[in-house]
């Protein structure tokens, strides 16, 4: 995936959070969880990708086009940071990748007759289960 633009670090804001959860001591008093804040529309990434990356329906990015990833997975900051621009990176090589344009095509004649011989089939076991079955 040679054509997929790699992410600057200076258009990326980190800021150090507490991470939730159980660890101990350690939790109470370092900030190692690290939220990562790219503005989608400032990047210098193309337009076309920036269009896909803003249409996406994911909930890490806000409606005024800003990506918002939350990693607290390690104790270091340092590799929370790295996963939180390998996450990043991951979602804008998502929507660089156009999908295949697809070609409408006709259902072949045999495909036809075998759908509507399985229709009419049914429609006799059905027609079959209204007539003074043991129930009514």
């Amino acid at each position: 995936m040679s054509n997929v633009p790699v992410i600057a670090e200076h258009e990326v804001e980190f800021s150090a959070i507490r991470a939730q959860g159980a660890g101990g001591q350690n939790v109470n008093k370092v900030s190692s969880a690290v939220h990562l804040r790219f503005d989608i529309r400032a990047s210098s990434l193309p337009e076309h990708i920036k269009e896909r990356l803003a249409g996406l329906n994911d909930q890490r990015i806000t409606k005024d086009g800003i990506v918002v990833i939350k990693v607290q997975t390690h104790r270091s900051q340092e590799k929370n940071k790295a996963e939180a621009l390998q996450r990043l990176q991951e979602l804008v090589e998502s929507v660089a990748v156009l999908p295949r344009v697809r070609h409408a095509t006709k259902p072949t004649r045999s495909s036809q007759r075998k759908r509507l011989e399985k229709k009419t089939i049914r429609g006799q076991i059905k027609a079959l289960r209204s007539r003074g079955g043991d129930g009514e």
